[in-house]
């Protein structure tokens, strides 16, 4: 049959073939690769059309302050790191240490490397930055909360300058989260460091939003507008600052929910708005900060738990870096951080991202025997 007389003829070709070649009529399986197959991987040049704007903190003494230096976020024409691309990225995320204006409870993780400066606000940033190697100080202003200290907008003006005197790197200044006491706060900060270019943290759409941002337009400073962990709100807090402020002196913050509290969405959401922005929306076209102390708020990262998550003096640290780095990937230009290796992880990272470390790599199977 015309079935079997092809089976006949497949059957006599193996034959030959396998005479030809012996190895292979023993078994095919037992020839193994000997290298990878080469092959040519150009990445893709994608051009978008947007860009983020750029935004400079900090004020030198030729610009009108009295900072070291000043520093530039954003300016991104594409996703964060396509170091392939064209245009990629030429301003460096920056990594910022949290200081507070009053003693707080801290995880001993911390609280080891900051204990005996806690209630000295202007020690405690200057430590920030000469041991801990922080870019910019972000002072809390907690104690003006009237369900703690209800220090007064003049004594957290006070704690401003003399933190703005035992450092020279750009400053951030958060309030407390009321957005009565916070207004009178602002403003009496914002006078007395006018010219500093302050990150006046934060304008919310739970104030009054175009107060505050007339007294940072009149001072010279740069409003952090914090919305939660939606677009829309966001687009909507930054349209409404434009009535007052010029878009060069907006940082966006999102809200940051950390490993173990929602990182997964704060990716999202983060990711979403960097590339709508790219790909041209007006409203989200500015740098993104994030809060990555809000690690220190998951249970897991300081809490004693079973051995094998333990020790605690890693893990926090690790939960901390954890939620840096995944902001990173999404675009964030500013971090809000308080434990040194965690920062150190991080802006090592940064440098290595950026083509920016002549150290050379480590083997890829270190880790498999490294010792913590």
């Amino acid at each position: 049959m015309e079935g079997e007389e092809k089976g006949d003829k497949t059957d006599i070709r193996y034959c030959l073939h396998a005479r030809a070649s012996p190895e292979l009529a023993a078994s095919k399986s037992k020839v193994k690769p000997r290298k990878i197959l080469e092959a040519m991987f150009t990445p893709p040049n994608i051009e978008y059309p947007g860009q983020i704007v750029e935004v400079k903190l900090g004020a030198t003494k030729g610009e009108g302050g009295t900072r070291g230096k000043s520093i530039v976020i954003g300016g991104e024409k594409s996703p964060a790191f396509y170091m392939h691309v064209q245009s990629p990225s030429i301003h460096p995320p920056v990594v910022a240490c949290d200081v507070f204006d009053m003693k707080i409870p801290l995880p001993k993780a911390i609280k080891t490397h900051v204990k005996d400066v806690m209630e000295d606000p202007a020690a405690w940033a200057k430590r920030c930055v000469d041991k801990f190697g922080a870019e910019m100080i972000t002072l809390q202003l907690i104690s003006v909360d009237p369900k703690k200290k209800d220090t007064s907008p003049r004594e957290a003006a006070k704690t401003v300058e003399e933190v703005l005197q035992a450092v020279d790197v750009p400053l951030a200044v958060g309030g407390c989260g009321d957005p009565v006491k916070d207004l009178a706060v602002f403003k009496e900060v914002a006078e007395v460091a006018e010219g500093e270019r302050l990150l006046i943290s934060s304008i919310s759409p739970w104030m009054d939003a175009k107060r505050a941002a007339e007294t940072i337009k009149e001072y010279g400073h740069v409003a952090l507008a914090l919305s939660g962990m939606d677009m829309n709100e966001a687009r909507e807090l930054n349209r409404t600052l434009y009535s007052i402020l010029p878009r060069e002196h907006i940082v966006m913050d999102t809200s940051t929910a950390s490993l173990g509290s929602g990182l997964e969405f704060t990716y999202t959401l983060m990711a979403r708005i960097r590339l709508a922005a790219l790909m041209g929306d007006y409203e989200l076209q500015h740098p993104i900060s994030s809060g990555t102390t809000n690690a220190w708020f998951a249970r897991e990262s300081w809490k004693k738990m079973a051995p094998q998550w333990e020790p605690r003096e890693l893990r926090g640290p690790l939960w901390e870096t954890v939620t840096a780095l995944t902001g990173l990937l999404a675009g964030v230009d500013y971090f809000m951080m308080m434990h040194p290796k965690a920062m150190e992880t991080v802006k090592h990272v940064i440098q290595e991202l950026m083509g920016k470390t002549l150290e050379k790599p480590e083997k890829i199977a270190d880790w498999i025997s490294a010792r913590i």
